[in-house]
Formats: structure tokens, sequence, C-alpha cells
């Protein structure tokens, strides 16, 4: 047991972490997943102008005008926490209601409750919230009760796959999603935030974490890099993530927002293994081994959809989940994708469940939707893949002592 630090066996993720390396077939222990350096990562930060360093302790900021948890750390805290409400009134009640969950979020984040220290001083984070960040986002039917026009006022579709997911976990009215390299931290601030929401009540809830990595680049719980292509820099995210201003022809009441996909995916992850490297690789498109695309060059390279063998086969395979998800073929923008790894306890012949919470954010909800299709269709990973929850969600503006949480939505 020991490589699971007693945080993580007190967070119940050191089981859950040593049952996902088990799973995997010990790759990690034993090195198989090789590559530049012992994670097999490769650094981004030349690429994308961005500090990708690990996250520390120290503070992220919870003001400005987007949200923390989306673009910044740019390295995603090791540990994350989930949760998806539900509101019992509509639009008209929601600005007490969220200008009280702002305050409960500045509050937590500085080291207090809501209240701030109890009268003996106690604080509900005793070791300071470190780099907790918590980011809000608004599900469709309270978007669409503001303005249906509003970007986030849209329901996700139903994808291949969602027909016998669970309905407490499609949709949601309110997304609170903690991360930080405290794990249990996460709970506790969950716990603040729900005190101050008052009577909302809870859908699901899912911990997580991701190992270690670069920017937003991390092995999945299949043993392959994830998060390759995503935007880098200020003006690629400007472009591609967050909500125009009124000067860009974008709506100022959510200027500086972003539209938030969120999807459980259970991943066959005993089938895959059972598969040889060669077939993982044509899966994915891409090496496991330092995660550079089938069609040569490096893990930050592109992927070269046009490059042949002698023979004439494409070096990276039609079916494939680097070629179906590429953007060219949908035409869309980029995501940011920040995605965590779930596992589940296995109980007798239960083998609990591993998988990814994938999460990503866009400007417009049709991206991931136009991608989702596509994948759905063409991608050989779907075989692999069962969608457990599915959600989107409008991200708030950022906003700060002078400017609540949601206080831009009207007008």
């Amino acid at each position: 047991m020991s490589g699971v630090s007693r945080r993580e066996l007190l967070f119940g993720t050191g089981g859950a972490i040593a049952g996902l390396a088990a799973t995997a077939g010990g790759m990690a222990a034993t090195g198989a997943f090789g590559g530049p350096d012992a994670y097999g990562r490769t650094p981004t930060s030349a690429r994308s102008g961005t500090d990708t360093r690990e996250p520390s302790s120290d503070g992220v900021e919870a003001t400005g005008p987007t949200q923390a948890g989306i673009a910044r750390p740019a390295t995603p805290q090791r540990f994350g926490l989930l949760a998806v409400l539900d509101l019992p009134d509509g639009p008209a009640e929601l600005g007490p209601r969220l200008a009280a969950l702002g305050a409960a979020i500045l509050a937590v984040t500085n080291g207090a409750g809501p209240d701030g220290a109890g009268p003996d001083g106690a604080r509900p984070l005793p070791d300071g919230p470190g780099d907790l960040t918590v980011t809000v986002g608004l599900g469709p039917r309270l978007v669409a009760g503001i303005d249906p026009g509003l970007p986030g006022a849209t329901e996700l579709p139903t994808f291949a796959g969602d027909g016998a997911m669970d309905p407490r976990r499609q949709g949601g009215d309110l997304l609170l999603a903690l991360h930080g390299s405290d794990p249990l931290a996460l709970p506790t601030a969950l716990r603040e935030l729900r005190a101050a929401l008052g009577d909302a009540a809870l859908r699901w809830s899912e911990p997580c974490f991701r190992g270690p990595g670069e920017g937003t680049v991390v092995r999945n719980p299949l043993g392959f890099h994830d998060g390759i292509v995503v935007p880098h820099g200020d003006d690629e995210l400007a472009r591609e993530v967050w909500l125009p201003t009124a000067d860009d022809g974008g709506d100022p009441r959510v200027a500086g927002g972003t539209v938030c996909v969120v999807r459980r995916l259970v991943l066959d992850t005993e089938r895959f293994a059972g598969l040889g490297p060669e077939s993982q690789d044509a899966v994915m498109g891409r090496r496991r081994s330092d995660g550079a695309p089938l069609s040569g060059g490096t893990l930050s390279d592109d992927v070269d959809l046009h490059a042949k063998t002698p023979a004439g086969e494409y070096l990276v395979p039609a079916r494939s989940h680097a070629r179906a998800a590429h953007p060219s073929f949908t035409g869309s923008g980029l995501m940011l994708r920040r995605g965590y790894t779930f596992a589940t306890p296995a109980v007798g012949d239960d083998p609990g469940e591993t998988g990814l919470l994938f999460v990503c954010f866009q400007r417009e909800l049709d991206t991931f939707v136009r991608t989702q299709h596509r994948l759905d269709e063409t991608d050989s990973l779907t075989d692999f893949v069962t969608p457990t929850a599915s959600a989107t969600f409008l991200v708030l503006p950022g906003f700060d002592e002078s400017r609540p949480l949601g206080s831009t939505l009207s007008g």
C-alpha cells in the first residue's frame, strides 16, 4: 500500500487507484507505459505559451471575468468532486440563491465558511483551501426560463448508448465542480456550498482523480494520453471557449461564460486490456507508449489523416478514435477538455466501475454534439464505452464581491 497516500485512502480513492492499476494489468507499476519520461509525458508549455506545471497548494484566484476551474490552473488539480443538483424554484428566484452561493464560494476558497470562522475560531478547512476551485453552471431548464435564445438553453440530445441511462443522471439544474490537490477539502467545501443553497436536491455526485500530467494532457483509464487536442493560449481560449463580449457580437449577460458538457463514461478496461498492443493503438490512433499519432511524430504533433502505408492503407485507421474525433470532419471548433477518472469499489462478484468523467468547455454546444454524433457512427472506441450520465450547463461568467455570481443574467 506504499503507493497510496493516507489522504487518498481516507478520501476513498486509494482503493480505487489501486484497483485501477490492477484492472489495467499493473501497467503503471511495471513501467509498461514507458515514454519520454517515467509517465510518458511530453511538455506542452512550449506550444501553448501557458505555464503548465503541476498545480501547487498555492491558491487559485476565484474572482475575475471568468470562473476558476476551467482554464486556471492550467494543469488541473489531482482530485475532483462533481455534484449535479436540482433547484425547487424557477429563474425568478435565482438571483438571491446564486448570490449566496457565490459569497459562499469566495468565503470557502479564502479559507472561511460562508459565515466566517465559528465562535471558537474553527474553520471548515482547518488547513486552508490550498488550490481549491469551484465552478458553477446552470442547466437548460433555468437558462431557457431566463431567455431561450441564450447559450446553454438547449438540452443535450440522446446519443447512441444513452437509452438505458438512469433518468436521475440525465440533465440537472446546477453543476458544482470542485477541484483541488487536497481530496479531504472537497466534500467539506461541497457541504458548505449546499448549505448556502438551501433546499437544492442532489441528483448525483462523483469523486474523481487524475494521474500526473502537464497541462490538460493526462493518461486515461485505458492507459492512453487524453486531452491532447485542445485550445492553447489566451487567443485560442477566447475564440473556442469563452462566450464573447458585446463588442465581439456576444450577449453581455453571459460574456466570459462557457458551455460545459459532462458525460460519465464507464470503460470496459478488462476487455480493452485483452487486445494486443497494436490493436489497442489502432483503436486509439495513437501509440500508448508516448501518445504520438500513428502517422508519426510526437505527442504534440497533429494527426496526419492522409498518411498511408505503401499498400494504401491509412496509418491512422479509418475507425480510430483520433480520426473520428478530429474537428476537420465535423467543421466544429475545439473543446477544452479537463477529464477525470472515477472508480467504484468491487464487492464480491460485482467488479465495480472504472471510467472517465468527460468534461469539456466550448463556445457552442454544437461543437460537442457534432463530434459525439460522428463518434457514434465511426469510432471503434465506443465498443468499450457505456455512457451512464449526461448533462450540459451554462457556466456563468466570473464574479467578485462587487459583481455577485449570476448578477449579469438580469441584463
